[in-house]
């Protein structure tokens, strides 16, 4: 995933059901990212369904840059 520039916050409580990519400040200074459709948005903390079917919660303070991104295109299966 690659954010370019200044980092910024684009999404919000309305882009529930979006695939998103969030990056997160952790505790240490660092950062983080994960992508996955928002699932909810309640009180500051985002949850997020990850591709894999696991879950993740965010807390809206801990983010540093967001956007909207596609939606995986489906697999391919043999030749075209």
């Amino acid at each position: 995933m690659h954010f370019s520039g200044r980092l910024v916050h684009r999404i919000g409580p309305d882009d529930v059901g979006e695939r998103v990519s969030v990056r997160i400040r952790l505790p240490d200074g660092g950062f983080t990212d994960i992508v996955g459709v928002v699932e909810s948005w309640d009180r500051g903390t985002l949850t997020l369904r990850r591709r894999d079917d696991s879950v993740a919660e965010v807390a809206e303070e801990t983010i540093a840059a967001s956007r909207i991104v596609p939606r995986t295109p489906p697999k391919r299966r043999g030749s075209p």
